[in-house]
């Protein structure tokens, strides 16, 4: 739609329009670094055509990408999830230059286009808010912990929903009905602060998008609440804000973290080395019993006999002459008596 259209159209609408887009109003990133923009819709505006502009004024901004074409431009790109009812637009490798105001804007065809409008800074230095991670992943029962960063002290911090409603620091409440729990504390290594927000008790439908809130900047961030299977845990995920160097606004992992899970993996192997050399000994001195029993229990071979036993012995040959049936006669000399001469 040309900008001279959108304009009579803006201004034709403009009294009896109520705006049915919201997103936040500002945003601070650091230089190099990426984000992620939701932009919430309402439900008759789930097959409009969605589309990325940057401008102070709507009828002067210009389109930087659309939903139907094209989805991305340079660093820019947009997605539309019309069961979420929000088309997000993410920006990469930002820089100073990319400083400015843009809308989220529905096209509505022959009728004014629904849109709102947000800031971006991008600074070289620490964001004023930020977060480590925008998007996190949980299962149903569990619990999920967001650490949101900032300067300076602030008593109007919040956590939200977007198209929600809000619950302010200090305070812990039901939010679409889920607890959740907001504490505020200083980072001893650095002159900031830290938010830690707490949502316990999910379930599937609080999966969606939510904002860290201090003062007129806001910080979205996307929670998805899944079934439990074998691969994940209904645990809570608690992190200490105990980190000094920060690159692009993502908090480098905790110390002790790293070596309690060091600790876990060294002592695993040990533990079941321990076992299997405890298992082999105890089989080794069952099986050596056993041997030493069965000889004891062997009676004594008379069969064999020793060396001075056999020079002991007398062999003797035995012959048999065998008779005959015929008689000798007897010789009649031999019956002569030996006196006659």
């Amino acid at each position: 739609m040309s900008p001279w259209r959108r304009s009579v159209l803006l201004m034709v609408g403009f009294v009896t329009l109520v705006p049915c887009v919201s997103t936040v109003s500002h945003m601070s990133v650091k230089q190099r670094g990426s984000i992620t923009i939701p932009c919430l819709y309402d439900q008759r505006y789930r097959n409009n055509v969605k589309y990325w502009c940057r401008g102070y004024y709507w009828s002067g901004c210009s389109t930087v990408v659309r939903t139907d074409h094209p989805k991305t431009s340079g660093k820019t790109s947009i997605s539309d999830d019309i069961n979420q009812r929000v088309f997000t637009v993410t920006m990469t490798n930002l820089s100073p230059s990319d400083s400015d105001y843009y809308w989220c804007i529905v096209d509505r065809k022959n009728e004014a286009d629904d849109g709102v409008r947000l800031q971006l800074s991008v600074t070289p230095g620490t964001p004023e808010l930020y977060v480590d991670q925008q998007e996190l992943t949980r299962v149903v029962g569990g619990s999920v912990t967001v650490l949101c960063y900032y300067s300076a002290f602030e008593v109007s911090e919040r956590w939200c929903r977007m198209g929600w409603s809000c619950v302010a620091v200090g305070h812990s409440g039901a939010l679409d009905g889920t607890f959740v729990k907001l504490q505020q504390e200083q980072i001893e290594t650095t002159n900031g602060y830290v938010l830690m927000v707490t949502m316990s008790g999910l379930r599937i439908e609080n999966t969606g998008w939510y904002w860290c809130e201090k003062g007129d900047l806001q910080m979205p961030v996307y929670i998805t609440v899944n079934q439990p299977n074998t691969t994940q845990s209904n645990t809570t995920t608690t992190i200490t804000p105990s980190v000094t160097n920060r690159e692009n606004g993502v908090t480098n992992e905790n110390t002790d973290e790293k070596k309690q899970s060091l600790l876990e993996v060294l002592l695993i192997p040990l533990s079941l080395l321990v076992v299997l050399i405890a298992g082999t000994l105890v089989t080794w001195k069952m099986l050596r019993k056993h041997k030493d029993k069965k000889a004891k229990d062997q009676p004594p071979n008379t069969s064999v006999q020793s060396a001075d036993s056999e020079q002991n012995i007398t062999y003797s040959t035995v012959s048999h002459i065998r008779g005959t049936t015929q008689q000798v006669k007897p010789n009649p000399f031999d019956q002569i008596p030996s006196n006659i001469t």
